[in-house]
């Protein structure tokens, strides 16, 4: 089975979480959305480049999720999770990806 790029996992939770919780109007489900999604990267960040790497990487989805709220009020809901899913997925590519 192909592996999928931790990028498109990270940033697939992000915009996935967002998605739910706005068409079924249930933040707990997108909520669910992104935690899974986020566990799922975290783990491959951890195989591909490590604990140290895996921790700051998850920090980072973490912050880009809670940055997303502010940043939707300057810029709109949609341009704000697609700007930190695309900052997020370049980061874990950096990171963990480009290797290989």
């Amino acid at each position: 089975m192909a592996k999928i790029p931790t990028a498109a996992v990270a940033a697939s939770g992000l915009i996935g979480g967002y998605g739910v919780a706005r068409w079924t109007k249930k933040r707990p489900l997108g909520g669910a959305v992104l935690a899974v999604a986020g566990a799922a990267a975290a783990r491959q960040w951890q195989r591909a480049a490590g604990g140290t790497a895996a921790g700051a990487l998850t920090a980072g989805y973490v912050a880009a999720f809670a940055g997303s709220h502010p940043l939707a009020k300057k810029v709109g809901a949609w341009p704000a999770v697609f700007g930190v899913a695309g900052v997020v997925a370049l980061a874990s590519w950096v990171v963990a990806d480009r290797k290989g």
